[in-house]
């Protein structure tokens, strides 16, 4: 029966042409990710739950991903870092999109403009992220705020170079030369001309901005200069876990460090499936 099943299953896949398989695809990832979010919501505050008559079990049914050195269920703990780290990085991409959009229609406003969005974005870049992202953090006073502004203040440029690229192939096109030419001035041609042509690029580009703000949040809080210890953030988690893995208590970076990677993971998915979709190439496959 379970052959018959999986058999049906498989037909009606193939039954499926790519844009739908790939809207199947964007639809249940983040259906997943949404899942987690909202868990992490309803589950605020138990991860703070002690018991110290169950501490250090390894994974079993009762606890999927085992207890810590203090009882808490670490499932419950995991589900609460993602969601956070989920949030800090949606708070993060979105303010660098927004910075992107001011820059990128600035850069369209002439040369001189055009050479300072260059020069803002080459200083950027030639500062690595991590130590960037620290000195923010520090500079805003640590916590939530001071990641979330260092991640959003360090992830703009990748994204603004594209778009800046994508700004100067659409001016040499004719109906820019049209509009000017017929007096419109260049804020009335950046907005009602070039934005709109950006939004696609600058949806594709949000959504693949999440894994890398949500591995820096993780990474920064890991080092101790990102979320605050009573936190249940990912970071924290895995830098706890440090002290007692050489007593054999692996489950306490496993779990956590793997799920990570699976969130990460889905937004890749999201991402390239997205850039598939808005592919004019795959658009009527």
């Amino acid at each position: 029966m379970s052959t018959a099943v999986v058999t049906v299953n498989r037909g009606l896949f193939r039954g499926l042409n790519l844009r739908q398989k790939t809207l199947l695809i964007i639809g249940s990832t983040s259906l997943l990710l949404l899942a987690i979010v909202i868990s992490s919501v309803f589950l605020e505050g138990e991860s703070l739950q002690t018991d110290f008559g169950s501490k250090n079990l390894a994974p079993s049914l009762e606890h999927p991903f085992g207890t810590d050195w203090m009882g808490r269920d670490m499932f419950i703990r995991t589900l609460e870092g993602l969601g956070l780290s989920i949030l800090v990085g949606g708070f993060a991409s979105t303010i660098s999109t927004v910075l992107t959009v001011i820059l990128g229609l600035l850069s369209s406003a002439g040369r001189s403009a055009d050479a300072f969005v260059s020069w803002l974005v080459d200083l950027f870049l030639s500062i690595p992220h991590l130590l960037l992202i620290i000195l923010i953090s520090i500079g805003m006073g640590g916590g939530a705020t001071g990641v979330i502004i260092g991640v959003a203040l360090t992830h703009w440029p990748s994204l603004t170079r594209v778009v800046r690229a994508e700004i100067k192939q659409l001016k040499t096109q004719e109906y820019i030369h049209i509009s000017r030419n017929l007096g419109r001035s260049k804020w009335w041609i950046a907005t009602k001309h070039i934005l709109p042509h950006l939004v696609p690029q600058i949806l594709l580009g949000t959504i693949l901005m999440f894994p890398h703000a949500i591995l820096h949040e993780a990474s920064v809080t890991f080092l101790g200069f990102g979320l605050s210890p009573h936190e249940p953030a990912i970071g924290i988690i895995l830098s706890e876990s440090m002290r007692y893995l050489s007593a054999g208590y692996w489950w306490l970076a496993f779990f956590p460090g793997l799920s990570l990677l699976i969130v990460v993971l889905a937004f890749d998915i999201i991402g390239e499936n997205l850039g598939k979709l808005m592919n004019p190439k795959n658009a009527h496959e």
